[in-house]
């Protein structure tokens, strides 16, 4: 999603980030079949670092993508309540955005389906950064 908001030449209005559900693999770098997977496509991943959602990115960002519905219960045990501000993001499934592969992206560690995923999940960001543009027009 970061490579297509900047080619788009949306980096100033959009920020995207990445964080996971579980704090286990909290600074790791990418699994090397992600990062092998992304450079066939043309992104480099090895300078990226895992970081665990924490509450403050329900009150920083107005949308977080989960990948399946156990992301989805886990993001919303992460959402600190009591506070409106916490409120703010909206939590959706990424393939709300590409629901012809279905509702939950696939865990590619399992079944070795990671250009599988990538191109689900860049179908996804693709529709998703349209939707985006034309609300802003």
């Amino acid at each position: 999603m970061r490579r297509l908001v900047e080619q788009a030449g949306k980096s100033e209005e959009i920020l995207v980030d990445s964080a996971g559900t579980s704090s286990y693999h909290n600074g790791d770098c990418p699994d090397v079949r992600s990062i092998e997977c992304a450079d066939h496509h043309g992104l480099d991943l090895r300078n990226l670092r895992s970081r665990p959602v924490c509450g403050d990115d329900f009150a920083e960002f107005d949308l977080i993508l989960a990948m399946d519905d156990n992301n989805v219960w886990n993001l919303e045990q992460k959402r600190p309540y009591g506070d409106t501000r916490y409120q703010k993001a909206v939590v959706k499934k990424i393939l709300e955005y590409a629901p012809e592969y279905g509702e939950n992206v696939p865990d590619p560690y399992y079944h070795n389906g990671f250009d599988r995923v990538f191109e689900m999940i860049e179908t996804a960001c693709r529709r998703l950064l349209a939707e985006i543009t034309k609300a802003q027009d």
